[in-house]
C-alpha cells in the first residue's frame, strides 16, 4: 500500500474541493441523461442529474431517494411502450424529459403486410452449389406466406424461436433469451445448378386479403469452375464468423493472404477456410485457380526482443491463432505437410515445438513456452513465408522491475468525444486524462518509460490508438476509462472497478490489477470481463482496458472527481503494475 504525505498543495486542494462542493450545492436543477426526446427499447431508464443538496428533488411528484452528499441523483423508472414523460422539480425549478420506449426488433405495419426490412435476402447473395439457401420473412401469426423464385413457389413455415439480447446485456446481467414479437417464417433448400435465381417475390394471405412484396436482394448460385481468388490488401484483414460486424472476429489475416471465394453476401466474401471478410479489404488475383500449399522444413531466428519462427509456403494461406497460458497454437489452412525436420533455437522462450496434420488440408503447430506469461506476438508474410514473432519477456532489475519497460497509457476519449457524463455534466474524458497524467508520473518514478496517446484535451480515434499500440510495441498497454451502463441498467446501485481483456496474454494483468485496486482502495468490484474492444484487441503486448468507476453513480462520481482520491488511485495502480511485472517475469 502506498504511503501518503500531504503538503501545502494537498491542503490547498482540500479547500478547492470544499468550494466546489459549495458551488454544487447551489447548482441549478439539471438532468444530463437521458436527453429530452430520447428513444430506447429498454423496459426502464435511469435519470442522471443534480440539484441543490439542501432541498429535495421531486420526480413525478415523489422525492428522489439515495441522493449523494453533493445532491446528485440517478433513479431508475420503468417505461411504458410509447411516450413517457418525467417531470423533475426543485423549489421553483421544473424540468420535463420525454422518453419513448420502442418495441424491439422488426415491427408489423398497421395494415396487412410484412415487417419492414424482414424479407430475405436484403442484399445480393451468391451461394456455392450445395449450400443451403433460406427464404424468410416476418409476418402476422396464423398467416399463409409463400415465396416465388426462379419459377418455383415455396411455402414458408412459421418458426418458433427466441430473441437473444445484445452483448451489452452481460454488463447488466440480462442475457436470457426472450420471446420474439411478430412471427418469423422460413423455408430452405439446397443450391443446385449455377445461375441467377432472381429476387424472391413474397406473398402474404390472411382473412381473405393478400399482399405481395419483392425482396431487395438477388439470389444466385456460383459456378464452381469460375474460381475467384482474392488477396488481403490491408495490414490485418478482419475475418469474422459471418457476413456482418455482428459476427465474432477470427484471427486477423496478414496482408498478402490468399484464399478462394466460396460465397458472397452484400459487401462480404466467404473464404474457402470458412471466415468472412469485407470486399474492400481484398482484391481479386487475376489468373489464380486456387490456393493450396505444401510445407516442409521450419526454422527460427533471433531479433532484438523477439523470437521469429519461419514457415516457408508456396502461397500465403489463411491462419488461425489460439493462445493458452503457456501454449501458442498456430493453424495453417489449405496446407499439406511434407515436413521431416524442424529446428527452433534455444532462446529461453520456447520449451518444445509440436505439430500435427489435421486432414484434409490443415496443419497445427503447438509452441510450448517456458514462461507462464506471454508478452505479445506478430504475424506477417515475407513473400510466401509466414513469420510468427513471439515477444521475449522484459529484462528487469530485481529492485526496480519497471526499469527498462515501456508502458503505453491511453486516456480514453478526448476533444469532441466526451465519453460518459457525471451527474453535474462532467465528461468522462476529464478524469480519464487527470488520472492518466498522474499514472504517467507514478510509473516514470518507478523507472518505466511511458508513452501517452494524448496529454491534452485532443481527439484520437480508437482505431488510431490501437494502431499506435501496434507501432510502439510497448511492454504492456493500459487504456484508462470510467464507466456507464446501457439504459436498462441500475445506475444508482452499480459501482466499482472493472477490467477488460481480449487475448489470453492479457488476462492475468486484467485480473491482478482489478483485484489489487479493489483490495488496496477498498472499492467495490464490478468484475473482470473478456470483451471485444478496440483497445483490448492489440496483440503485440498485453492490452487491458480499465473502467475505474461509474460516472453515473452519484456517490462514486464524487470519489472519481476528488483530486486526493485520483492521486491515490494513480499511485496504487502504478504499484499494482510494478508488482504484476515482478510476478510475471518470476522475480
Amino acid at each position: 500500500m502506498a504511503q501518503w504525505v500531504w503538503g501545502a498543495a494537498a491542503l490547498a486542494s482540500l479547500g478547492t474541493v470544499s468550494m466546489a462542493a459549495i458551488a454544487r450545492a447551489e447548482a441549478p436543477l439539471q438532468v444530463v441523461y437521458p436527453p429530452n426526446g430520447h428513444e430506447t427499447t429498454a423496459a426502464q431508464i435511469f435519470l442522471i442529474g443534480t440539484g441543490a443538496a439542501d432541498q429535495p428533488v421531486l420526480l413525478n411528484g415523489e422525492p428522489i431517494e439515495g441522493r449523494s452528499a453533493a445532491g446528485h441523483f440517478a433513479p431508475s423508472r420503468s417505461l411504458d411502450l410509447g411516450p413517457n414523460t418525467f417531470t423533475l422539480s426543485q423549489g421553483d425549478q421544473t424540468l420535463s424529459i420525454a422518453v419513448t420506449r420502442l418495441a424491439p426488433g422488426p415491427q408489423l405495419p398497421d395494415t396487412l403486410g410484412f415487417a419492414g426490412g424482414s424479407l430475405v435476402p436484403s442484399v445480393d447473395v451468391a451461394h456455392a452449389p450445395g449450400d443451403w439457401v433460406c427464404l424468410g420473412a416476418i409476418a402476422p401469426a396464423n398467416a399463409t406466406v409463400t415465396a416465388s423464385l426462379a419459377g418455383q413457389t415455396y411455402a414458408l413455415v412459421p418458426q418458433s424461436s427466441q430473441a437473444l439480447p445484445p452483448n451489452s446485456g452481460v454488463l447488466i446481467d440480462q442475457t436470457s433469451p426472450t420471446a420474439v414479437g411478430p412471427t418469423p417464417y422460413q423455408r430452405c433448400f439446397v443450391a443446385a445448378e449455377p445461375g441467377t435465381l432472381g429476387q424472391p417475390v413474397y406473398s402474404l394471405s390472411q382473412n381473405g386479403a393478400t399482399v405481395t412484396e419483392t425482396a431487395t436482394g438477388t439470389l444466385s448460385v456460383m459456378d464452381v469452375n469460375a474460381v475467384t481468388v482474392v488477396e488481403v490488401t490491408v495490414p490485418a484483414g478482419v475475418a469474422r464468423t459471418g457476413p456482418s460486424t455482428d459476427y465474432s472476429r477470427l484471427t486477423p489475416l496478414p496482408q498478402g493472404t490468399r484464399a478462394r471465394v466460396t460465397a458472397r453476401e452484400g459487401d462480404w466474401l466467404r473464404l474457402d477456410y470458412g471466415g468472412w471478410i469485407r470486399v474492400s479489404e481484398t482484391e481479386a488475383v487475376a489468373g489464380a485457380s486456387g490456393v493450396r500449399s505444401q510445407i516442409r522444413g521450419i526454422t527460427s531466428r533471433q531479433v532484438p526482443g523477439w523470437t521469429e519462427i519461419l514457415f516457408p509456403l508456396q502461397v500465403p494461406v489463411p491462419v488461425s491463432i489460439q493462445q493458452d497460458t503457456d501454449v501458442f497454437t498456430l493453424t495453417l489452412h489449405n496446407t499439406v505437410p511434407q515436413t521431416d525436420t524442424i529446428f527452433v533455437t534455444d532462446d529461453g522462450l520456447i520449451d518444445r515445438f509440436d505439430w500435427s496434420p489435421l486432414l484434409p488440408d490443415q496443419v497445427q503447430y503447438r509452441i510450448n513456452l517456458k514462461p507462464a506469461q506471454q508478452w505479445g506476438y506478430k504475424l506477417r508474410y515475407e513473400g510466401t513465408t509466414l513469420v510468427l514473432s513471439l515477444k521475449q519477456p522484459p529484462t528487469v532489475q530485481r529492485d526496480r522491475p519497471l526499469a527498462g519497460t515501456t508502458i503505453l497509457v491511453d486516456p480514453g476519449h478526448g476533444g469532441d468525444e466526451l465519453g460518459a457524463r457525471g451527474p453535474d455534466g462532467t465528461p468522462e474524458k476529464t478524469p480519464n486524462l487527470d488520472v492518466s497524467l498522474l499514472l504517467q508520473a507514478a510509473l516514470e518514478a518507478r523507472g518505466a518509460r511511458v508513452i501517452m496517446t494524448r496529454t491534452d484535451d485532443s481527439f484520437l480515434g480508437v482505431n488510431d490508438r490501437a494502431i499506435q499500440i501496434a507501432q510502439d510495441q510497448p511492454t504492456l498497454a493500459l487504456s484508462i476509462h470510467y464507466n456507464a451502463l446501457p439504459d436498462a441498467g441500475d445506475a444508482q446501485n452499480t459501482a466499482g472497478i472493472g477490467a477488460f481483456w481480449f487475448h489470453t496474454q492479457a488476462h492475468s494483468l486484467a485480473q491482478f490489477l482489478h483485484d489489487y485496486l479493489v483490495a488496496e482502495l477498498d472499492r467495490p468490484s464490478y468484475g473482470v470481463f473478456w470483451n471485444n474492444l478496440a483497445l483490448t484487441r492489440p496483440h503485440v503486448a498485453p492490452s487491458v482496458l480499465l473502467e475505474l468507476g461509474f460516472m453515473i453513480n452519484p456517490d462514486e462520481f464524487e470519489w472519481i472527481v476528488d483530486p486526493q482520491q485520483q492521486a491515490r488511485l494513480a499511485e496504487t495502480l502504478a504499484e499494482g503494475v510494478e508488482l504484476w511485472v515482478r510476478q510475471a517475469v518470476g522475480e
